[in-house]
């Protein structure tokens, strides 16, 4: 009777030594993204909604984990950000948008970047509840409305003209708390794009534009602008007649769309190279946005009208999609043509900025009116495009992790996998550095703490494709 009792005091003294946690991930491959190393014989512990460290497995001993997961077999990376996404299409549509949520965790997507639309106020809303842990969905950042010229062709937008609009606008949006400001080309005048980089830059506030075709990219780049939107601009920096460009366009003699074949035949290595150096130094990020950019150049051999994702779209989504459609369908077999070399010609310069220096940060344009990008699926297309364009599967795969946090000036809490930072994990059933179309082969995702495996994943995807079915 002793001796049992003499045991049963060494268990209960053992167990009351091993620190009580949540989650022990365990016999994975551990993926350093930073490096492209690859982990074995590692634990991965998790409480609450926090890592709590990286351990060799002869440690596990020491831990009293709730839930288990065996990743034997598996390859453990960072969960993905997909830096550039949209929710709008008005008021009718809010509950629409609000169910594509459940399409990013299913992809392993951890954090998404709203770039601005007209659905703001709900957009800011959702971000709060998900921080807050009232709505389950990727953590959340926004720009909230963006800055634009007077009549702007898009609906939300704040309209400015005024240095002292500019200011005012900025104050409301500090208000509003948002993460970045962003800023568009439609009717914006230079002087007053500039001057916005100007005033946020010395409010710490980091800004994501298009670049206006009457501003080079080297003033845009040193005023500040914190990411550029598009490979279009980025195609336009590398023209020798950059400069004559901007002055013509700004001086009323030249439209921006004559403008893409001269920026076309004038494309110069040395120079690109040149404007691309200097973008790194100046710490100007780029989103290349690959995947809207091919889908609509090459919508005259594909339509899309057979893509099986489209039953987790609702039908007011879908049918914002007609807009860009039918523009494109009015497009002579020159102007298809022209759509077709310039993305293979502006896709093929993401080597060129890598070895430049600048930061890739990868981001898909998904959302209302971008037809076919699709929110989730989207951003692994995106990572096979940049791989197609020439980067690595590591350096596609960075591009998803990486940047974003060092972008939203996040990086102690994500962008990796160590003590302290964010429980956002995604297990996959094959190794991404050999393929990066293996980051579509998810076994299972842990969104803040809380584990989906592949069940709970297939969930989540049929409650979307109901919810699609029945708006």
């Amino acid at each position: 009777m002793r001796s049992i009792l003499f045991c049963l005091l060494i268990t209960n003294l053992a167990l009351a030594q091993k620190q009580t946690v949540d989650i022990l991930i365990k016999s994975g491959n551990l993926i350093e993204v930073r490096t492209g190393n690859i982990l074995t014989k590692k634990i991965i512990v998790i409480r609450g909604k926090t890592i709590v460290g990286v351990f060799d497995e002869a440690q596990a001993k020491n831990f009293q984990a709730k839930t288990i997961v065996d990743a034997k077999r598996k390859f453990i990376i960072p969960g993905l950000w997909d830096m550039h996404v949209h929710f709008g299409g008005g008021d009718t549509l809010i509950e629409e948008n609000k169910n594509l949520f459940p399409l990013y965790i299913a992809h392993g997507i951890t954090a998404i970047r709203d770039a601005a639309a007209d659905l703001s106020p709900s957009v800011l809303q959702w971000r709060d509840e998900i921080n807050k842990g009232t709505l389950a969905g990727p953590t959340l950042f926004t720009s909230g409305p963006k800055l634009e010229g007077y009549k702007s062709s898009w609906i939300g937008d704040l309209e400015v003209s005024t240095p002292a609009e500019v200011d005012h606008m900025l104050d409301s949006l500090q208000g509003l708390k948002v993460d970045f400001v962003k800023i568009t080309d439609n009717t914006i005048t230079p002087k007053i794009y500039l001057y916005i980089l100007q005033k946020t830059r010395k409010r710490g506030m980091k800004t994501s534009g298009h670049v206006p075709f009457a501003l080079t990219m080297d003033q845009v780049s040193s005023a500040g602008l914190g990411s550029v939107e598009h490979m279009s601009y980025v195609l336009k920096a590398g023209s020798t007649r950059d400069k004559e460009v901007a002055e013509k366009v700004a001086a009323g003699q030249l439209t921006a769309r004559v403008a893409s074949p001269m920026v076309m035949q004038s494309f110069d290595e040395p120079t690109a190279l040149a404007v691309y150096q200097r973008m790194a130094k100046n710490g100007t990020f780029v989103v290349p946005t690959l995947t809207i950019s091919r889908t609509v150049a090459y919508l005259d051999q594909d339509n899309h009208q057979q893509d099986s994702y489209l039953q987790y779209i609702g039908q007011g989504l879908k049918n914002t999609y007609a807009w860009r459609v039918n523009r494109v369908a009015k497009d002579s077999p020159e102007a298809i043509a022209e759509r077709h070399a310039v993305y293979e010609k502006s896709s093929s310069l993401l080597p060129l900025l890598h070895k430049a220096g600048v930061t890739i940060m990868a981001g898909t344009d998904s959302g209302f009116l971008n037809s076919y990008v699709y929110p989730g699926l989207g951003l692994h297309h995106e990572l096979q495009y940049f791989v197609k364009a020439g980067l690595t599967p590591l350096q596609a795969l960075q591009s998803a992790i990486i940047p974003g946090p060092e972008f939203l000036a996040k990086t102690k809490q994500f962008g990796g996998i160590s003590a302290g930072k964010s429980a956002d994990i995604v297990l996959l059933d094959k190794n991404p550095l050999l393929d990066i179309s293996a980051t579509q082969a998810i076994n299972t995702v842990i969104l803040r703490g809380t584990v989906y495996n592949r069940t709970a994943l297939d969930t989540l995807l049929a409650d979307a494709k109901k919810k699609a079915s029945t708006n």
